[in-house]
């Protein structure tokens, strides 16, 4: 007889046990970890168009001396237009300041 007993209570024992378990996992403090993920962005920003480069113009057989001017002259469109294409490149990367 006592043999029904003691597995009955084992019956009992095991599952509430096992609730006892599973109900202290979740009675502890929650822990809250920040993670950033980027999120990606419409960009608005108008790209500059591309300036007329003094070498393209030349009618071919032009004298050397036309054709450095025509170079010297591109060289100058070309970094103001770079200027200009760095600085929509840093306006569309720069980070998004956070709302809160």
């Amino acid at each position: 007889m006592s043999g029904t007993i003691f597995r009955k209570h084992q019956v009992l024992f095991v599952p509430v046990l096992a609730a006892a378990l599973l109900g202290a996992g979740c009675a502890g403090t929650s822990q809250h970890v920040r993670v950033n993920v980027p999120v990606p962005v419409v960009c608005d920003e108008v790209v500059p168009d591309r300036p007329l480069m003094p070498t393209e113009a030349l009618a071919p057989g032009a004298p050397p001396w036309v054709l450095q001017r025509a170079a010297l002259a591109e060289i100058d469109r070309r970094e103001a237009y770079e200027i200009k294409m760095r600085a929509a490149l840093v306006v569309c990367t720069a980070p998004i300041e956070a709302r809160q």
